[in-house]
């Protein structure tokens, strides 16, 4: 084996994305789903501060609470799971399939968990109405383009370097360091993230938004590519060539010899 100080870093990601992507359907399911309720948390304390405040910095800083949430609760995002499984896949360790499997489970008990919580937060507090559709028109007003795709992008790009920040470290305040400090960017900057607007929109079509459903999908499948293309072409691909081939093929040769022995010994 090499020396390599990024091999740990990578043998703890693949040994993450072996759990992540055999995980029997119901577990797949919940873990998205809650995901999406920790991110609504986010997006709960987030139009708090910005209908009591009016100050853009101060609602990004609260919106940490769904971020420091996930990483405490082990929920995850469909965005999360970029970096993790694909660098499961080059090890051999899961195939295509369990990647796509993943990817819309998580996408869709996301999108299910944040649109039932932004019910009940709408339902419960009126006063907080108007932000929630002042702060998701931002999207609308912004459209399918260039500026819109570019968020997309960095929102992708910021949410799979948390990721990988993560898998660097096994202290729990590095941890949360990265995942404040992702969330802030990502709401001071109004990043187009496809959990996290399709949140907030959720929040604004609880509270008689001005657009309808047709408008949050086109958002959606725009940055979902947008955030793809961050997450997995200015991250993961770099990281991987980063970490290098020979790191990747060993890791993966490692696990297969580990599972071979394990079954002989059953």
């Amino acid at each position: 084996m090499t020396d390599n100080p990024l091999q740990p870093v990578f043998e703890r990601t693949v040994a993450e994305g072996e759990y992540r992507l055999h995980r029997t359907w119901p577990g797949l399911l919940a873990t998205g789903a809650v995901g999406g309720l920790d991110v609504g948390m986010g997006v709960f304390g987030l139009l708090l501060v910005k209908e009591s405040t009016h100050n853009e910095m101060a609602a990004a800083l609260a919106f940490a609470i769904g971020f420091i949430a996930i990483t405490l609760a082990n929920s995850e995002l469909f965005t999360e799971n970029f970096l993790v499984p694909i660098a499961t896949l080059a090890a051999g360790q899961c195939s295509l399939v369990e990647l796509v499997r993943l990817w819309l489970g998580t996408l869709a008990l996301n999108l299910a968990g944040g649109w039932v919580l932004m019910a009940f937060v709408i339902g419960g507090f009126e006063k907080l109405r108007p932000t929630a559709v002042e702060v998701a028109t931002h999207y609308t007003h912004q459209g399918i383009g260039w500026s819109s795709f570019a968020t997309a992008v960095l929102g992708g790009t910021v949410i799979t370097l948390m990721t990988w920040m993560q898998q660097s470290t096994e202290s729990v305040p590095a941890k949360l360091l990265a995942a404040i400090s992702a969330a802030f960017l990502l709401a001071a900057g109004s990043l187009n993230h496809a959990i996290v607007v399709s949140i907030e929109m959720f929040a604004a079509l609880h509270a008689g938004a001005p657009f309808g459903y047709l408008d949050w999908l086109g958002m959606l499948g725009w940055a979902c590519l947008g955030n793809m293309i961050g997450g997995i072409g200015l991250v993961t691909v770099l990281r991987l060539v980063q970490v290098g081939g020979n790191v990747v093929t060993e890791t993966g040769q490692q696990l297969d010899r580990e599972r071979k022995s394990s079954r002989s010994r059953h």
